[in-house]
């Protein structure tokens, strides 16, 4: 779940190699819902069934929702359809049709500690102009990632980010950022997905056991949003199609570390 672009707080708690592999379970957790939404996600399929599916594998495996009253938040996951892009809330008369594409954010927590990871999914066959949106905003998560190294700014993280996707013709959405994470969903620093040397966490540098959940945002036709009258639901401002992929890593000496997934 992403956060609102404010004022950063300035301390960042670093996270001990205990932590990290507390988190790294939380994210194998959240990973292992994204394998079921593989699997589900089919014209025909509501999210709201997608939601139960996700919260049930996430109390199996010892966990509870991150996002699960969260503020208000009624649901496990955030199901987000086309032109929505965040925070789009299950319901049951949400039907996925063929065309579609939905962004599923999902969060555990486990002994304490947060995962939270986002992914953008095809319902059927989709449009080239989805399977393009959907490939570069992927493809701007792991161009940033590769930037989250001892001794680098957060700005190489953004600026990675920012010129994958506007190189490729699409728009990177400036009012949410990603967030640190650990034992709260949303802790500083605020990692922008955009150049802003003016922001405050800009120049704080990459350091070992800071973890952050890197999520850039994409759209088609213009990086503007607005909120719908659920008070949660972002969409974009002309009604073009958006995507949203994110990944929760931990700084290392050896490089990025991804926590939320499958893999080792």
């Amino acid at each position: 779940m992403t956060v609102v672009r404010g004022k950063p707080r300035r301390v960042v708690t670093l996270k001990t190699p205990r932590e990290i592999a507390l988190m790294r379970e939380a994210g194998r957790i959240v990973a292992r819902v994204h394998e079921a939404m593989r699997e589900a996600i089919r014209p025909g399929v509501t999210t709201a069934a997608l939601d139960a599916l996700a919260e049930s594998i996430i109390r199996k495996h010892g966990a509870i929702p991150s996002f699960k009253g969260y503020h208000g938040f009624p649901a496990t996951i955030c199901a987000s359809v086309n032109e929505e892009l965040v925070h789009g809330i299950p319901r049951k008369d949400r039907v996925l049709k063929e065309g579609d594409i939905i962004s599923v954010d999902v969060g555990a927590i486990y002994k304490g500690y947060h995962g939270d990871s986002a992914w953008t999914y095809a319902v059927g066959e989709v449009s080239e102009e989805a399977r393009r949106l959907m490939a570069v905003t992927r493809e701007a998560l792991f161009a940033g990632i590769e930037q989250v190294r001892v001794g680098r700014r957060l700005m190489d993280y953004s600026r990675a980010v920012q010129e994958y996707v506007e190189s490729h013709g699409f728009f990177v959405v400036r009012l949410y950022t990603g967030h640190g994470i650990g034992r709260a969903m949303h802790e500083p620093p605020e990692v922008l997905n955009y150049v802003n040397p003016m922001h405050p966490d800009s120049k704080r540098r990459f350091v070992p056991g800071m973890t952050v959940a890197l999520e850039p945002m994409v759209n088609v036709g213009t990086w503007q949003t607005r909120t719908l009258s659920d008070g949660w639901t972002v969409v974009t401002a002309d009604g073009s199609l958006s995507a949203h992929f994110e990944h929760t890593v931990a700084v290392t000496e050896d490089g990025p570390y991804i926590l939320t997934t499958l893999e080792d």
